[in-house]
C-alpha cells in the first residue's frame, strides 16, 4: 500500500499499486505538459529574441557599414584635401626659401665684394700712407743729413715719389677692375639662380597639379570601391534576411505543430485528471466519518514524528486513550525539563469530515468539549487542528485566538501545526526560568507548613497504626489459643491413630499361610506343588538365582 497526501486539505489516503501507478503517471504527465509548456514558451521567447538580435544585428550592421564608408569617404577627402594643402605649403616654402636664399646668397655677395673692395682700397691707402710716411720722413732724414744736397737730389725725389704714386694708381686701377669682374660675375650668378628658380617654381606647380589629379583619382576609385563594397553589403543583408525569413517561418511552423501536440496533450491530460479525479472523490465518499478523521490524525501523527527526535526529543506526544472521564481528546503533547517540571502541555482536538456529508459541522461546535477535555487532562493550551469550513476567511488567515470564548484556546488548519507547538512550546521555554524561580520560592514557603502536616500526619500515622498493631496482636493472641487448642486435638488424634497402627501391626504380625490357606484346597494345591518343584530343583543341582532385591518366597517359610 501506498500513501498521498492531498496538498489541498492534507487528507493522507491509502492507495493499491495501481491507483498509486496512476496518480504518479498523472503526474508525470502534468509535468511532461508544463515543462512541454515551458519549452514551447521558452522557444517563443528565443525565437523573438533572434529576430530582435537580426534586427538589431542587420541595423548595426547597415549603421557600421555606411558610417565606414562615410568615414573612409571623409578620410579620403581629408587625406586629399591635407595632401594639396601640404604640397602647396611646401612648393610655396620651398619658393619662399628659394628666393631668401636667393636675396641672401646676393645680398652676402654685394656685402662681400663691397667689403673686399673696401677692404683693399683701405689696405691700399693705408700701405700708400705708409709709404708717403715712409717717404716723408725719408726725404726729411735725407734733408735733414743732406741739406747740402736737397736740391741736387729733389728732382730725384720727386720722380720717385711721382713713380710711386703712378704704381698706386695702377694697382688701385687693376683692383677696380678686378672688383668689375668679380661683380659681373655675382650678378651672372644671381641670374642663373633667378632662372634655375623660375624653373624650380614651374616644376612645383607641375607636381602640385598632377598630386591634385593623382589624389582626385584615388577618391573617385575609393568612392567607387565603397559604392560596391556598399552594394555588396546590402546584398548581403538581403539575403541573410531572407535567409532569416525562411528560418522564421520554420521555427514558427515548428512551433505551430510542437503547440499543436501539447495542446491535445493538454486535453488528454485535464480529461485523465478529471477521471482521477472523480475517483478519488468517488473513493473519498465511500469512505466512513471515522475514516475521514483518522487520516488526519494520521497526518499530524506523522509530521510530528519527522521532527520528533531532531525539534522535541523529551516530547510526549500519543493518542489520548484515557476515556475514564466519559470524555477524551485526541493528542496530548507535553514537554518536561531535566528537573521534572513541565514546560508546555498542549490538548489536540483533529475535526475533518467528507464533502458529501449531509450535516455540517463549525469548529464552535467542539470548542466547548475541548476545553472540558483540557481540564480534566490537565494540559495548559487547547487546539483545535480542523479542516471544517474551509470557506471560513478567518480560519483560514492562520492561527485563530478563541481565548475570548474559552481559556487558552486557538484553532488552526493543518499547516499550521508544528508551527503552533513551536510557538506554545518557545513562549513557554521564555517563561521557564521564572517559573523554576517561582516554584523555588514557592517550595521554600511550603517546606515549613509541610513539615508541620508531615509531623502531625506522623503523628496520627503512629496513633493508628498503634491502634491497628494492639488489634492484630490481640487477634494474633486469640488466633494462638485457637491454634493451640486445634492443635491439641490434632494430638489427641494422632495418638488415637499411633493405638490404631499398632493394633493393626499385631493382626499384620499374627497373619500366616496356614491362616491364609485354612479351609482353601486351591491355594493348599499350589503351595504344594511349588514346594515339589523347588525340591526337583534342588536335587537336580540347579541353582535358582534369585532377583536382586527380590523378596524371598513367604511358601519356604511356613509349613503347610
Amino acid at each position: 500500500m501506498n500513501q498521498i497526501t492531498c496538498p489541498k486539505c492534507g487528507t493522507v489516503i491509502n492507495l493499491d499499486e495501481s491507483d498509486y501507478e496512476g496518480i504518479v503517471r498523472q503526474v508525470r504527465d502534468d509535468q511532461f505538459a508544463h515543462e512541454v509548456e515551458e519549452r514551447a514558451a521558452s522557444l517563443r521567447r528565443e525565437h523573438e529574441q533572434a529576430l530582435e538580435l537580426a534586427r538589431s544585428q542587420a541595423k548595426a550592421e547597415l549603421d557600421r557599414v555606411m558610417a565606414a564608408q562615410k568615414a573612409q569617404l571623409q578620410e579620403a577627402l581629408a587625406r586629399s584635401s591635407a595632401e594639396l594643402q601640404a604640397v602647396k605649403a611646401r612648393s610655396a616654402s620651398e619658393l619662399q626659401e628659394a628666393r631668401a636664399a636667393s636675396a641672401a646668397a646676393l645680398q652676402q655677395a654685394q656685402s662681400a665684394g663691397a667689403a673686399q673692395l673696401a677692404k683693399e682700397q683701405s689696405e691700399r691707402t693705408a700701405e700708400l700712407m705708409r709709404v708717403r710716411a715712409e717717404a716723408d720722413a725719408r726725404i726729411a732724414e735725407l734733408s735733414a743729413k743732406l741739406e747740402s744736397a736737397v736740391e741736387e737730389r729733389e728732382s730725384a725725389v720727386r720722380v720717385a715719389a711721382q713713380r710711386e704714386r703712378m704704381v698706386a694708381q695702377q694697382d688701385a686701377a687693376d683692383q677696380k677692375e678686378e672688383l668689375r669682374e668679380q661683380l659681373a660675375a655675382r650678378d651672372a650668378q644671381i641670374a642663373s639662380l633667378k632662372a634655375q628658380l623660375d624653373a624650380g617654381a614651374t616644376q612645383r606647380d607641375l607636381a602640385v597639379t598632377q598630386a591634385v589629379t593623382e589624389a582626385r583619382t584615388t577618391f573617385e576609385e575609393e568612392r567607387a570601391k565603397l559604392a560596391r563594397d556598399l552594394d555588396a553589403a546590402r546584398f548581403e543583408l538581403s539575403r541573410e534576411q531572407e535567409v532569416r525569413a525562411a528560418e522564421k517561418q520554420q521555427i514558427e511552423t515548428a512551433h505551430a505543430l510542437e503547440l499543436e501536440q501539447a495542446r491535445k496533450n493538454s486535453q488528454d491530460l485535464i480529461r485523465y485528471k478529471d477521471e482521477e479525479i472523480e475517483r478519488l472523490r468517488d473513493m473519498k465518499a465511500r469512505l466512513s466519518t471515522k475514516m475521514v478523521g483518522e487520516t488526519l490524525e494520521q497526518h499530524c501523527e506523522t509530521q510530528f514524528n519527522q521532527l520528533r527526535v531532531t525539534a522535541f526529543p523529551h516530547a510526549y506526544f500519543e493518542k489520548d486513550n484515557d476515556a475514564s472521564d466519559g470524555t477524551k481528546g485526541d493528542f496530548i503533547f507535553r514537554e518536561c525539563d531535566e528537573a521534572g517540571n513541565e514546560i508546555v502541555s498542549i490538548m489536540f482536538e483533529m475535526k475533518n469530515e467528507n464533502d458529501t456529508t449531509a450535516t455540517k459541522h463549525k469548529n464552535e461546535d467542539f470548542f466547548k468539549k475541548l476545553d472540558s477535555d483540557r481540564k480534566k487532562k490537565g494540559c495548559e493550551y487547547a487546539v483545535l487542528v480542523t479542516l471544517l469550513e474551509p470557506e471560513s476567511e478567518l480560519y483560514n488567515t492562520g492561527i485563530v485566538d478563541v481565548s475570548y470564548r474559552y481559556e487558552k484556546m486557538y484553532v488552526i488548519r493543518p499547516q499550521f501545526f508544528i508551527p503552533m507547538i513551536t510557538l506554545l512550546r518557545n513562549a513557554a521555554m521564555n517563561a521557564l526560568a521564572y517559573k523554576q524561580e517561582l516554584e523555588l520560592v514557592r517550595q521554600q514557603n511550603i517546606d515549613v507548613t509541610e513539615f508541620e502536616e508531615k509531623l502531625l500526619g506522623f503523628q496520627e500515622g503512629f496513633n493508628r497504626n498503634y491502634d491497628l498493631a494492639s488489634r492484630k496482636f490481640q487477634t494474633a493472641i486469640d488466633e494462638i489459643d485457637t491454634t493451640i487448642k486445634h492443635l491439641q486435638k490434632v494430638k489427641d488424634n494422632l495418638i488415637s491413630s499411633e493405638n490404631n497402627l499398632r493394633l493393626a501391626n499385631d493382626k499384620a504380625q499374627g497373619l500366616t499361610i496356614r491362616k491364609l490357606t485354612r479351609n482353601n484346597p486351591t491355594m493348599k494345591a499350589a503351595f504344594a506343588e511349588a514346594r515339589e518343584e523347588a525340591e526337583r530343583a534342588a536335587r537336580e543341582g540347579v541353582a535358582v538365582e534369585e532377583a536382586p532385591g527380590a523378596e524371598p518366597d513367604l511358601a519356604d517359610s511356613y509349613e503347610v
